[in-house]
């Protein structure tokens, strides 16, 4: 039974628990041990839910929604799962919900539609694209490539930043999305397709720095959830 609240001093954490152990512990009644699922898992989530709600606000108040449903329903999860996918499922289904409620309903598990490329930079969540030469008079190449990864539909966005920005293997992003590996492939390839050949040249190695995750909004969420958990 996971217990009902959370005390407000959280103790030292011991960060060698596995997401088995931590589950464990915390419904057997250790729930502070919480905060190290959340710090483990928050630059995932935030990523994950970003791709698709691209609002950082947003996004956060996203996982804190994400972190408390999981937690409140920690007896739901099972074991032959990854605690990682679990969570992405749980804040992608988030983000999917406040997605219905701006009126757009987005089906992961679709498939692509030839029109895709052409619309989706231009619906009316679109990100305009910074040229190169105000990404270079900024110094910031991640702008650029944020603002292109934005701009792709959102399914190829979603199997973009699971795989090639998490790094994740085509067969927990498969899991992670609810669809075939196949599915996620041929996403990934549409995703990589639409960004530029010479951007994506460049980006390689400053793919793992996108939508940072800074420990200041790291802290932020973290105790917003236990206070919201803690009443």
């Amino acid at each position: 039974m996971v217990p009902s609240s959370v005390p407000s001093a959280v103790p030292p954490l011991v960060p060698t628990l596995s997401d088995a152990e931590l589950v464990q512990r915390i419904r057997a009644g250790e729930p502070q041990l919480f905060e190290l699922v959340m710090r483990r898992y928050n630059a995932r989530l935030y990523r994950t839910v970003r791709s698709l709600l691209r609002d950082e606000a947003e996004a956060e108040d996203a996982m804190q929604d994400a972190y408390v449903h999981a937690f409140t329903h920690l007896d739901a999860f099972r074991a032959e799962a990854r605690l990682s996918t679990w969570l992405t499922r749980i804040a992608l289904n988030e983000a999917l919900m406040r997605l219905r409620r701006r009126g757009r309903f987005l089906d992961l598990a679709a498939p692509l539609r030839d029109d895709d490329e052409e619309n989706s930079a231009m619906d009316e969540q679109g990100s305009p694209l910074p040229s190169p030469e105000q990404a270079a008079q900024t110094g910031e190449l991640r702008v650029l490539l944020e603002g292109s990864v934005d701009a792709l539909p959102p399914a190829s966005r979603a199997a973009f930043v699971l795989r090639d920005v998490e790094g994740l293997s085509t067969a927990e992003a498969a899991e992670c999305l609810g669809i075939s590996e196949e599915s996620v492939r041929t996403r990934l390839h549409r995703a990589r397709a639409l960004l530029r050949e010479d951007l994506y040249r460049r980006a390689g190695s400053a793919a793992g720095e996108l939508f940072p995750f800074h420990a200041p909004r790291c802290d932020r969420v973290v105790a917003a959830v236990l206070a919201r958990l803690a009443r």
